[in-house]
């Protein structure tokens, strides 16, 4: 149910607080289903590495890594801009650089801020799948990480079951070819439907803010 009142996220009682695009709203809780995916089982198993990684660390690496979070921000549930913790900043540069096919890195780097893609224009029928962006190349040591969502209604404006498909090449030139990975995760795209692409750049353990687009199936 809609309601008025401060922003709030989380569950009491048995109640769940949470938001939309239309305001806030509550409903009874429920269990989140776990299906226990490949995809899910990978992601768990980083984290596990990673706060292992980081018990492993020397004092002077922690003090690097609690030094770099201190210009790490991200928002909350409630829209709230909070800093990260070292341990935070660790496991965040460190999925991203497992996520691009990179190495995990002992020592923090030094903080960057990708360039985020500028254009993406989708090329999307039921025996093609290809996107033509910019900037291209990407620049030296860049790669795109290219998110996509399942097969939805046309009618549909707005996305956020996004799944990592591809990584492109590190200096990768458009266009990129996705329809096979696509197929191989969610099956050959039926026309009429509609397909949601994000996209961000990756640079030394870093991404760049994203780009969002769709295209329904020709």
């Amino acid at each position: 149910m809609k309601i008025l009142d401060v922003p709030q996220s989380g569950s009491v009682g048995g109640v769940t607080s949470s938001r939309n695009r239309f305001g806030q709203y509550r409903r009874t809780k429920a269990m989140p289903v776990n299906p226990s995916t490949s995809a899910q089982n990978t992601a768990r198993a980083r984290l596990a590495a990673n706060a292992a990684g980081w018990r492993a660390l020397t004092s002077a690496q922690r003090s690097g890594w609690n030094d770099l979070a201190l210009s790490m921000t991200r928002q909350d549930s409630l829209g709230q801009t909070i800093t990260l913790t070292g341990a935070q900043a660790y496991s965040s540069v460190n999925n991203n650089n497992l996520a691009a096919g990179n190495a995990i890195v002992s020592a923090a780097p030094a903080l960057l801020t990708p360039s985020a893609m500028l254009t993406c224009v989708p090329t999307l029928t039921a025996a093609a799948f290809t996107l033509a962006v910019t900037p291209t190349p990407l620049p030296a040591g860049a790669k795109c990480l290219i998110y996509v969502s399942p097969m939805r209604s046309a009618g549909r404006a707005f996305e956020s079951d996004f799944r990592l498909l591809q990584v492109t090449a590190a200096a990768a030139a458009s266009p990129y070819d996705i329809y096979a990975a696509y197929v191989a995760k969610f099956g050959v795209p039926i026309t009429g439907q509609r397909i949601f692409i994000k996209l961000r750049c990756y640079t030394g353990g870093f991404l760049s803010g994203q780009l969002v687009t769709s295209a329904v199936v020709a």
